[in-house]
């Protein structure tokens, strides 16, 4: 198709020119684009599809940035980026240098909040609004939430933040899956249109000005008109919540009508009070692929258009490994449950869920309610498996530390995406988990490096009497050697490669082992044989048996970790032998106090020094300072 008007788009001001035949092209320009980037290059497929008309509507009616718009989750946006100036640019989406997946605030003013986790964007709007009030700027923010995320607590916890002065706050409530009940329809799309006409306002506000003047009755009848008016709601919306805590209810309403949607946008644009406006989506709308399967399309790597089959699926990822095993332990022992946020088909839970619905749990996009659901199901004597990312981990220390460590309760952590995360950019990299687990009593920390550990580790887990993570990168798993089938010894990891020439000790965790074993090849070609340790044990360690390896014969270490340098395993690592061990020069190869940008893992693993090649010239400089 040409794409004639999409083109001709520099920034939402082009569009309030537009007929409406346009704006039809345009939507469908936009959605030829978006499918064409993403078979490419892969990224959030479904929930972009789903808001094309509803971005249009937006644009076409406030003014970005002075009335400035915050994308939940931000997996939405793609549409917004083509109608803010980076249509030229959106071949590159997320790729190295490219346009984000998600919005940035130094790619564009119209970006006003960066999000990539869930059910941030309403208290984000809420605190911009308040701090543009108190610096006397006007302007609307809005919250577009949904895909989700109003199933995080964090957003319910801003929805009971609403003040009477919470003015000109709009939510934009993207419902692709039913999440909410339908409403009476008819009787509901009338009421919402009639209570957002300038006219109904105006009365509105004069007559409860009128009868609040009213000596003494004045309060009393103003109230009972109030409990009036929702008890009548309360007859026709089975959904009133939003109305309880000082919303005005505006919904449901076609979000693919981009017409009626602009309609209500331009009542709404007159109201000051906080108004939420329920709009109901068809997610992976326009590719029928992906409107019959919106979960496999929600997040997908590069794939054939026609079959919506991937270029590109790994046999044998981590993921993979840890969902097999976690269905042969499961298989054998009764007590094993799993749970997820919303993630199962991300996490390899979904053939868990198929053989075992009723030890199956998603809890929605809610982390920390996961965390604290399992201790509940670990402190009633059974064995669960929460799996969550390394990023949305996060989310959940509190929980992790307060309701699962300190009561010691068996808990397993299976935390995919530590390390290095490709295209997702920085709020999806894992790097933190390894400093903030390691400081948490009771826990113990696994790292494997390939299929045949990832199935001994989790059976080790489920054996303990305390919490255990085991953490694992979006990444393949390497080949299997022979010290990978050794029996885990607590705290103590394994000699994957040794000679009796070597004076260089490589050791790392698990998710490192192929950069690892690279740089030892590229060592063994420039005349130096290096020993490689595959750690296995992040927490506890085996100190003694360390440094007594350590200390037989090695003139150098290089301790290479998939987390941050700071309060990582490899800095507390090197001070160990520091203290312990004479005449040793040390090094760290981890993730430097910085952000890592979108980009493939050898992008990332690049720009922080931690490539094969890299980490071998680092090697390489350790032995001659002992020469």
């Amino acid at each position: 198709m040409n794409k004639n008007i999409l083109s001709s788009i520099h920034s939402p001001k082009d569009l309030k020119s537009l007929s409406r035949k346009d704006i039809q092209t345009l939507a469908q320009e936009m959605r030829d684009v978006i499918l064409e980037t993403v078979s490419a290059n892969g990224g959030h497929l479904a929930s972009n599809l789903g808001v094309i008309e509803l971005t249009i509507a937006l644009h076409r009616v406030f003014s970005s940035p002075d009335d400035a718009m915050i994308w939940d989750v931000g997996h939405q946006s793609y549409p917004h980026k083509l109608l803010t100036g980076r249509y030229d640019r959106f071949s590159t989406l997320r790729l190295k240098d490219g346009v984000a997946g998600f919005p940035k605030r130094e790619e564009s003013l119209h970006d006003i909040f960066n999000t990539g986790h869930a059910s941030t964007s309403i208290s984000a709007a809420e605190g911009l609004l308040t701090g543009r009030q108190l610096l006397n700027q006007n302007g609307k923010v809005i919250a577009v939430i949904g895909d989700g995320a109003l199933s995080g607590g964090m957003a319910f916890e801003a929805l009971l933040n609403i003040t009477p002065s919470t003015k000109n706050l709009v939510v934009i409530l993207n419902d692709n899956k039913m999440s909410i009940s339908p409403n009476i329809r008819a009787v509901s799309e009338y009421l919402s249109r009639l209570t957002v006409r300038k006219g109904y306002q105006q009365f509105k506000y004069v007559f409860d000005l009128a009868v609040g003047k009213i000596p003494i009755l004045g309060r009393r009848i103003n109230f009972l008109i109030h409990r009036l008016k929702r008890g009548a709601k309360g007859i026709f919306y089975r959904n009133n919540l939003f109305t309880d805590v000082g919303f005005e209810y505006v919904g449901p309403l076609n979000g693919h009508n981009e017409k009626e949607l602009e309609k209500v946008f331009r009542n709404v644009k007159k109201i000051q009070a906080p108004v939420l406006i329920h709009v109901q989506t068809k997610k992976g709308k326009g590719y029928s692929l992906a409107e019959e399967n919106p979960s496999v399309f929600h997040g997908i790597g590069p794939f054939n258009i026609a079959d919506g089959k991937l270029e590109k699926a790994s046999s044998n990822s981590f993921t993979k490994a840890f969902s097999q095993a976690l269905v042969d332990e499961a298989q054998a022992n009764s007590s094993v449950t799993a749970i997820t946020a919303a993630m199962a088909q991300g996490t390899g839970l979904e053939p868990f869920q198929q053989r075992f619905p009723s030890r199956f749990f998603d809890v929605g996009i809610a982390e920390q309610h996961a965390v604290t659901f399992a201790a509940g199901l670990a402190a009633a004597g059974l064995r669960p498996i929460a799996a969550i990312y390394s990023t949305f981990l996060q989310r959940a220390i509190d929980q992790v530390v307060h309701d699962v460590a300190l009561q010691n309760l068996p808990v397993v952590f299976a935390i995919d995406r530590a390390g290095a995360v490709p295209y997702d950019g920085e709020t999806h990299q894992g790097l933190y988990d390894i400093c903030f687990l390691r400081s948490i009593p009771n826990m113990t920390v696994l790292a494997p490096a390939s299929a045949v550990e990832m199935r001994a580790m989790l059976h080790y887990a489920l054996q303990l009497e305390s919490p255990v993570a085991i953490r694992y990168p979006k990444n393949t798993c390497a080949s299997e050697c022979p010290a990978f089938a050794l029996p885990l010894e607590t705290g103590c990891g394994v000699l994957t490669a040794a000679s009796n020439e070597s004076s260089v000790l490589l050791i790392c965790t698990g998710g490192m082992y192929p950069e690892t074993v690279a740089a030892a090849e590229i060592l063994s070609t420039h005349g130096s044989t290096a020993d490689i340790y595959n750690l296995r044990f992040i927490k506890p360690l085996n100190e003694a048996r360390l440094l007594k390896l350590v200390g037989r014969k090695y003139r150098a270490v290089v301790i290479i970790e998939d987390g941050c340098t700071i309060g990582g395993v490899g800095q507390y690592l090197e001070g160990l032998i520091q203290k312990h061990c004479t005449g040793i020069a040390t090094a760290v190869c981890a993730f430097p106090d910085t952000l890592f940008m979108q980009g493939s893992r050898s992008d990332i693993l690049k720009a922080a020094g931690l490539t094969g090649q890299q980490i071998a010239e680092i090697a390489e400089q350790l032995q001659k300072t002992q020469v």
